[in-house]
C-alpha cells in the first residue's frame, strides 16, 4: 500500500505543477512576424490574438491580398512559437518523457 500511496502523492504533485504551468503559459505572450517585421502579431499562451501591428507602408487599398497573406503568415509564425514553448515547458514538467501524439495532459 505504501507504493500506491506514494504514487497518488506523486500524481497530485504532478497535477499541481501542471496547473501552475498552464497558468504561466496562459499569461505569456509570443510574437510572430512576417514580411521582414512589417506585420507583427502577438498571441497569448492559449493561442488568442492579443495584438496586431501593421506597418503603415503596407496599407495600400488596391493591394489588400498582400496584407491579408502577411497577417496569416504572422499568425502561423506566432502559433508555431506558442506550440514550441508549450512543448518545451511540458518536457520540463514530464522530465523529457515523450507522450504519444495527440496525448495531452492533464488527462
Amino acid at each position: 500500500m505504501k507504493n500506491l500511496s506514494q504514487m497518488l502523492k506523486q500524481a497530485q504533485q504532478m497535477q499541481e505543477k501542471m496547473q501552475e504551468m498552464q497558468t504561466a503559459l496562459a499569461s505569456m505572450e509570443i510574437e510572430g512576424s512576417a514580411g521582414g517585421g512589417l506585420v507583427k502579431l502577438t498571441l497569448n499562451g492559449k493561442g488568442e490574438m492579443v495584438r496586431l501591428k501593421i506597418d503603415p507602408s503596407l496599407i495600400v487599398p488596391d493591394d489588400v491580398e498582400v496584407l491579408e497573406d502577411l497577417i496569416v503568415a504572422a499568425h502561423g509564425d506566432a502559433k508555431a512559437k506558442v506550440e514550441a514553448r508549450s512543448a518545451e515547458e511540458m518536457a520540463k514538467l514530464t522530465g523529457g518523457l515523450q507522450l504519444p501524439p495527440g496525448f495531452k495532459l492533464p488527462f
